[in-house]
């Protein structure tokens, strides 16, 4: 069949290059979005802008006029076949979600999430029905505009259960898109709002990125970090936990791919540990591991890795000393990023030692933070990190 507009033929060979896994997610999902931002003439919205410029509004005749609209939007979003139309229908339904008077903001808020809740919810009934590439494309924008419905944080959070039963969607985008929706700022808020009553939201979304931590790709990760390192709840740090001793994990193993992530999750970690570094020392533990083992690994597998790994791993040992390290320690001279650039392994393993410890001496950052790495055949804390295995050598490039 022919393409009639050249961003629907590009959008579909950004989906068909997404089913072969030829091209890398993040540049993807950016054609994604991009693809679909494009404007076109939508639902007519000349009366909703009328009751949006209220001061007060009338509960019968302006919310039904509120509910109409929302309902002839979300309808144009899922059945129309031009994907400019579907993504300006998304983009006009999150422009008119608040009032353009304070006074009215609570009533209007109040009627516009509920008509929200209500139709999106059938719109994604609606494109389940559906069959291949359109119901991808509906799908992912519905997602995109809970995602964006959300990120100002509105106390009706109930948008986000739609997004929750897509988080194991096994269409990498599909699942990118849930996770981005309930990990954004506006449901990281109503999470740690004191008056808000979301607590059994926060552990439902804890629970299911429990089961993500091992299957998700880096992209979902990263996003689930940052969750994790945002929210005021106890998951939050479990989550961290798991996630660095996954990775820790394939780093001993030697089976870790993309490292760049780890840059994300030692970033969250530091966050974490960073708001009371005093009560964390589990946290700082895996802190001061991974980023031992990612150091490890840069000097171990000089003659192992290939050259995009040993430069994600330099990203993350610069990245890191200068998110991380750098605050802890002010004046703190960058010995990574030195050793780094020159290729001086020698003086990298020394810099290692000294923020990280050594069989001699406990290193600096657990000397800040008050942490062991675990304990000696003899109940004694460990004072060094674990010793990162030999490449195997089977597998070793020359």
């Amino acid at each position: 069949m022919a393409c009639v507009q050249g961003e629907s033929c590009l959008f579909l060979r950004v989906v068909r290059i997404m089913k072969r896994k030829r091209a890398s997610f993040a540049v993807l999902a950016a054609v994604l979005l991009l693809v679909m931002s494009s404007v076109a003439k939508a639902v007519d919205t000349r009366e909703i802008d009328k009751v949006r410029g209220k001061k007060v509004l009338d509960p019968k005749e302006d919310f039904a006029i509120i509910d109409d609209f929302v309902a002839k939007a979300v309808r144009e979003l899922v059945r129309t076949r031009e994907l400019a139309s579907i993504s300006s229908a998304r983009t006009v339904i999150s422009r008119c979600a608040s009032s353009l008077e304070d006074s009215a903001e609570a009533q209007y808020a109040a009627q516009f999430f509920e008509s929200a809740y209500k139709h999106i919810s059938e719109g994604f009934e609606q494109a389940s029905r559906l069959t291949g590439e359109r119901k991808f494309i509906v799908t992912v924008n519905l997602l995109i505009l809970i995602d964006k419905l959300l990120a100002d944080g509105p106390e009706d959070v109930r948008l986000a259960d739609s997004a929750i039963r897509m988080l194991k969607d096994e269409n990498t985008v599909i699942a990118y898109w849930a996770v981005h929706s309930v990990t954004n700022p506006g449901i990281i808020k109503q999470l740690n709002s004191a008056k808000s009553n979301n607590t059994k939201l926060g552990l439902r979304i804890a629970e299911q990125f429990g089961g993500l931590i091992e299957t998700g790709g880096p992209e979902i990760i990263a996003l689930i970090a940052e969750f994790a390192a945002n929210i005021e709840m106890p998951q939050g740090e479990e989550l961290l936990l798991r996630m660095a001793d996954m990775r820790i994990k394939r780093y001993a193993d030697w089976t870790v791919e993309y490292e760049l992530l780890d840059a994300s999750i030692l970033s969250s970690l530091y966050k974490k540990i960073s708001s009371a570094p005093a009560s964390k020392p589990e946290l700082a533990g895996r802190f001061g591991q991974l980023y031992s083992y990612a150091i490890q690994r840069y000097i171990k597998g000089r003659h192992f890795l290939s050259a995009t790994q040993r430069q994600q791993l330099a990203s993350v040992l610069i990245g890191t000393e200068d998110d991380c390290i750098c605050k802890l320690f002010p004046g703190y001279q960058a010995d990574i990023k030195k050793a780094v650039g020159r290729d001086d392994y020698e003086n990298l393993w020394l810099a290692h030692g000294k923020l990280l410890g050594d069989e001699t001496r406990p290193g600096k950052v657990a000397q800040k933070w008050k942490y062991d790495y675990g304990e000696n055949a003899n109940g004694s804390g460990r004072i060094a990190p674990r010793v990162l295995p030999e490449p195997p050598k089977s597998e070793a490039g020359g």
